[in-house]
């Protein structure tokens, strides 16, 4: 798996003109699942979003983590995360799951990160055309492997 983590203000995914989640301080989440990835990517990449440090203390240090503040987290599934543009022009999509596999670890990433405790979990529509807003605060953009 593959993640885009965002360090946001605020930021809502609409689908279709109707805003499906919002969030207010956390982090968005792009979310991209490779076709060999399992249930163990999933919690493990869970558990680091909501442990990741990347929110500032009193003194201005990245030392709080989205637990520590209390913040909201929007995950947004993104196959595209998996494009390999290393040959020609296109990029080239093999790697990302199928689609039944992908929502699966998709939805299991959601559900492991609602147990990590954080305080609100939003999601965008898996395989919608989504339109995607974000005030990113710092900005603060991590990408996350498993």
């Amino acid at each position: 798996m593959i993640i885009v983590a965002q360090r946001v203000s605020s930021s809502s995914v609409t689908v279709g003109g109707k805003i499906v989640g919002s969030i207010n301080k956390g982090l968005m989440l792009l979310v991209g699942v490779h076709k060999d990835d399992t249930e163990a990517e999933a919690d493990f990449l869970a558990a680091k979003c909501a442990d990741l440090r990347i929110f500032n203390d009193e003194n201005g240090k990245m030392n709080l983590s989205l637990k520590d503040i209390g913040g909201e987290a929007l995950v947004i599934s993104q196959f595209t995360l998996l494009g390999n543009c290393s040959k020609g022009r296109r990029p080239n999509f093999t790697a990302a799951a199928p689609a039944e596999k992908g929502r699966a670890l998709y939805e299991y990433f959601v559900k492991k990160l609602k147990e990590e405790q954080i305080r609100k979990v939003e999601t965008g529509i898996f395989g919608a055309d989504m339109k995607v807003q974000l005030v990113n605060d710092g900005p603060v953009t991590i990408v996350i492997n498993s």
